[in-house]
């Protein structure tokens, strides 16, 4: 397939480490390949199903359907068999992230003549405002088709929501799939040392929340946070691609402080009006895993601490953001002035210490004697 590594001067041994990173996506591919292969023979098919298919799924009556339709749907719930398939996708997560930087992020890169750290934050951006902005659509395409903006009581009534349609199974699947592949891609990018921290704090709190949406069976408001989530950061990415491209761009980060702001007001106000309002006063209260019934205070608190801390840490490292572009953008316009003059003083003095143009520096001022030194 040659995704990785094909360009490479020297060709390191066979298992190498350096082996692995310039081409793991030919090895992961290779075993995606045989997860497709198993599917053909009889005898592994039962195994690789579970990897490949999406697990648990029951056939209930269809509401509301016209004469000649189906008189039955499809629905799912979750299982252990799930993290089979969230594996599975994570190889074709590995597989896409691959296919994005070598077709078109590597190619951009050498046009532009990086340098290693915006290279770096630039693969960086590439990479997430590909999966925000293909996540926002097809999160918006399931917020219409499942009702869900029509009517916000749709957010916690009939709690617990056990079954999932087709494709938001699929979607949570995904979620989760990514933000797991993310993992193993420090590893295989070379991330730096110092970068290792910050990734592995934000894809771990993504894997929390999105894990606890899904389990906890509160995936019809993850799903429009998600959403939410996705466009603000979306906006933020792509603002900085094009502001690598051009410093001067800063329209984007303007539009994108706003929304960022109000996206954490509508986070924190659909989360308290579906956790504190709507399902603390709903009828079932009681903790039952059997049904997938996790509406009781405790929990609920829980849910409501770890998003308002989320939020909290997200404005915090937001504010620091703004200060430090702050500071960048008003440094410059505070210190030319003085350059200027201390280096007109310095010149003045020189010129009329050596009688030479103004454009005399040290080096200057002795290469006469230099020049005596080499002939000598």
């Amino acid at each position: 397939m040659g995704l990785r590594g094909r360009k490479a001067n020297k060709n390191p041994p066979v298992l190498s480490q350096e082996f692995v990173q310039q081409n793991h996506a030919d090895i992961v591919s290779c075993v995606a390949m045989l997860f497709l292969l198993a599917l053909m023979f009889e005898i592994s098919a039962k195994l690789a199903v579970p990897f490949v298919m999406l697990q648990y799924n029951v056939t209930v009556p269809a509401t509301g359907f016209s004469e000649g339709s189906a008189d039955h749907t499809t629905l799912y719930h979750y299982g252990i068999k799930d993290l089979a398939t969230v594996f599975f996708y994570m190889l074709v997560a590995i597989i896409l992230h691959a296919v994005i930087q070598e077709y078109i992020l590597d190619k951009i890169n050498r046009r532009m003549h990086f340098s290693k750290t915006k290279h770096s934050k630039f693969n960086e951006s590439g990479q997430l405002s590909a999966f925000y902005l293909f996540s926002c659509i097809w999160g918006t395409s399931l917020l219409i088709s499942e009702n869900y903006t029509s009517d916000l009581t749709t957010l916690w009534k009939d709690y617990p929501h056990t079954q999932f349609s087709f494709q938001m199974k699929f979607f949570y699947v995904s979620q989760l799939a990514y933000w797991i592949h993310a993992l193993p891609e420090l590893y295989f990018q070379k991330t730096k040392k110092e970068d290792i921290p910050r990734q592995l704090i934000y894809i771990g709190l993504y894997l929390f929340h999105v894990a606890g949406a899904y389990v906890l069976n509160l995936n019809r408001l993850g799903l429009v946070l998600l959403v939410l989530h996705y466009f603000v950061e979306f906006l933020f990415h792509i603002s900085r691609l094009f502001y690598f491209s051009n410093e001067n761009y800063q329209k984007g980060f303007s539009l994108w402080a706003i929304l960022f702001v109000l996206g954490r007001l509508l986070t924190l106000i659909l989360s308290v009006l579906t956790v504190g309002f709507g399902l603390a006063r709903a009828d079932n209260q009681a903790l039952d895993f059997s049904t997938g019934n996790f509406n009781v205070l405790p929990i609920r608190i829980s849910v409501l601490a770890s998003i308002c801390v989320t939020q909290a840490f997200m404005m915090w490292k937001f504010i620091n953001f703004q200060l430090r572009r702050w500071r960048e953008h008003s440094s410059p316009s505070q210190h030319p002035k003085k350059k200027v003059v201390t280096t007109k003083s310095k010149i003045s003095k020189k010129e009329k210490e050596n009688g030479i143009n103004g454009t005399v520096t040290s080096n200057g001022a002795d290469s006469p004697r230099n020049k005596k030194e080499k002939s000598s």
